[in-house]
């Protein structure tokens, strides 16, 4: 099954038991860009992302209609989850390195999926410390465990992590509102240097931050969608007047 980077979502709608979280939902996430999605706190953005791979299957009695395609495949069809989610990784708020060696952290996905070989592991733990800016501090601790990490640190390894198994798209859940400013400074640094091979889409409380690294952003408000566009436009000339209070901080 052929995984593209784009995402298109039509009519999506998402209820937990009768509370109704998501609303006619329509977006468009191009790939190789950084997507931001903003908004305040219960307006559904993590729910919205949580959508694409599927992490909501998880809740009980929680409900999703209409359409989510990622490249030409319908995620919400006969599919196999493993796969979706090797195709579309996942970044939480809180850093959640397993209990293990930061070798056996970023070995653990590809293991998953039937790597065995010790040269290609190392392969792989190689390349997606490199990939996720870390190998020089790591290179001589792969054999220590990650719980030993600065918090930095260990997001920045949870996100090598994800990127070993490949995937096409990421998702980050405010992976950067539990980190000190340089500790974020190097994860937006990462995620402008990840985005010519992958889509990242990322939930955000920080606007400044979305300035800073999205090329598309989309406002949520009580579960609905209620701009989206290039994030140039939605800072500087919002067409909605609650994007632009809320935007200006004079909301509520």
């Amino acid at each position: 099954m052929r995984y593209g980077k784009n995402v298109t979502v039509e009519n999506a709608e998402l209820f937990y038991g009768d509370f109704q979280a998501l609303k006619n939902i329509n977006i468009e996430i191009p790939e190789n860009k950084v997507t931001a999605l903003i908004g305040p706190s219960g307006c559904g953005k993590s729910t919205f992302l949580k959508c694409l791979n599927r992490m909501n299957d998880l809740v009980e009695g929680c409900k999703v209609t209409g359409s989510f395609k990622i490249g030409d495949v319908d995620i919400y069809g006969k599919i196999d989850i493993n796969e979706l989610r090797k195709n579309v990784g996942m970044v939480f708020q809180k850093p959640n390195p397993f209990p293990m060696s930061v070798y056996d952290n970023i070995a653990y996905g590809p293991r998953t999926f039937g790597v065995r070989k010790r040269a290609i592991l190392d392969e792989i733990v190689e390349t997606s410390l490199k990939e996720a800016a870390m190998w020089d501090e790591l290179k001589d601790r792969l054999n220590k465990s990650a719980l030993g990490l600065s918090g930095g640190q260990q997001q920045r390894l949870c996100i090598a992590r994800a990127l070993a198994v490949k995937p096409q798209i990421l998702l980050m859940d405010e992976p950067t509102s539990a980190l000190d400013p340089i500790s974020t400074g190097k994860i937006e640094e990462l995620m402008e240097e990840l985005k010519k091979d992958i889509t990242i889409v990322i939930v955000t409380h920080n606007m400044q931050q979305a300035v800073r690294i999205a090329d598309k952003t989309a406002f949520f408000l009580l579960g609905e969608l209620v701009e989206y566009g290039d994030t140039d436009d939605i800072f500087t000339s919002p067409k909605d007047a609650r994007t632009e209070r809320y935007i200006t901080g004079r909301f509520g």
